[in-house]
């Protein structure tokens, strides 16, 4: 199968992101280089590309895909490919010998290519194993979350990461399912869901247009395989670490629980001064570290007509300050 994913809000991140055409840009989450390849295209000879995947499936179509374009000269810059997971971020920019860069990208969560391939598990609409894995070397699996973990494991994530009301029943049904044999499919852990959720609430659901019963929980699921909540601070925050003044760090989410790890640690890196209200003078002599670019922005009337998934998507983006250059006070409050 073709790996095949939409990028989300394109020409708004691009736009956002880039600020110097002769720069080093990294994009954390190359997927097929949807995003990638629209800031190789604008890069001058003297450009580089860093993009990272731990999707053998997108390294192989990206890498394929700049490469192409690279031999019919529709892009100049250098470009390279890394397997890994960006929590591994300070570790790579070091390997590749990008201490300083201009720009990065994170557009996180599932691709169009993982969620409508069958096999990969990731959908509650297609029958298939339980899997979920972004990195299929990796040895842990939905199917290890739903048949190791027991009632109050599950009821905390389906909580947590699915903000799932149902969560304790669910996690209650899924354990009683174990006692006769594993939960070895996507549609057998779809069923589970269904008869957990009373059938006047699925019903009540339905007709006013709610989304499918076991979206929530197989949300939360794929979040705990991949760890994808836990690692998101320490890389936003290396990443602006490692922002030359006046690079830009972009960030694209797809639920609340992502959007407000974002905000929260993008807000926290743009305060001045912290000392107490009732300090006349600033005594911290703390600087922010980013200024926040416009408000977070959401996919279009017409992107959404043509892409479905990016309804919940929101992109933030802000600027790397040059504290050097700045005074200290409370000015930076």
């Amino acid at each position: 199968m073709a790996f095949h994913h939409i990028s989300v809000m394109p020409e708004e991140t691009v736009n956002g992101l880039m600020t110097n055409l002769s720069g080093t840009y990294v994009d954390c989450t190359l997927g097929g280089a949807g995003h990638s390849l629209r800031i190789a295209k604008r890069l001058s000879e003297n450009g580089r590309l860093i993009g990272i995947d731990q999707d053998e499936s997108a390294i192989e179509a990206a890498t394929q895909r700049l490469r192409e374009a690279k031999e019919k000269g529709e892009i100049t810059c250098s470009f390279d490919v890394v397997k890994s997971n960006f929590s591994a971020l300070e570790n790579i920019l070091q390997e590749t010998g990008a201490n300083e860069i201009d720009g990065i990208l994170f557009d996180l969560g599932v691709s169009s290519h993982q969620l409508d391939t069958a096999d990969r598990g990731f959908s509650y609409m297609q029958d298939a194993p339980l899997d979920m894995r972004m990195d299929r070397s990796a040895d842990f699996s939905a199917y290890d979350v739903v048949n190791t973990y027991d009632v109050a494991e599950l009821t905390r994530i389906f909580k947590e990461y699915g903000e799932e009301r149902w969560a304790k029943r669910i996690a209650e049904f899924i354990v009683d399912y174990r006692k006769s044999k594993p939960v070895e499919t996507t549609g057998e852990l779809v069923d589970i869901i269904k008869k957990a959720i009373p059938a006047a609430v699925r019903k009540n659901n339905r007709d006013n247009g709610g989304g499918h019963p076991a979206k929530r929980v197989f949300q939360a699921i794929r979040i705990e395989v991949n760890d994808e909540l836990g690692i998101l601070e320490n890389a936003f925050r290396t990443a602006v670490k490692h922002l030359k003044p006046g690079g830009r760090i972009a960030i694209i989410t797809f639920h609340s629980l992502e959007d407000r790890i974002a905000k929260t640690v993008l807000k926290d890196l743009a305060k001045g001064c912290i000392c107490p209200p009732r300090l006349p003078v600033c005594m911290c002599h703390h600087k922010p570290e980013v200024k926040l670019i416009g408000k977070a922005a959401a996919a279009t009337k017409d992107e959404l007509a043509e892409n479905s998934r990016s309804k919940s998507a929101k992109l933030r983006i802000a600027e790397k300050l040059d504290t050097e250059k700045d005074s200290y006070g409370k000015e930076w409050k």
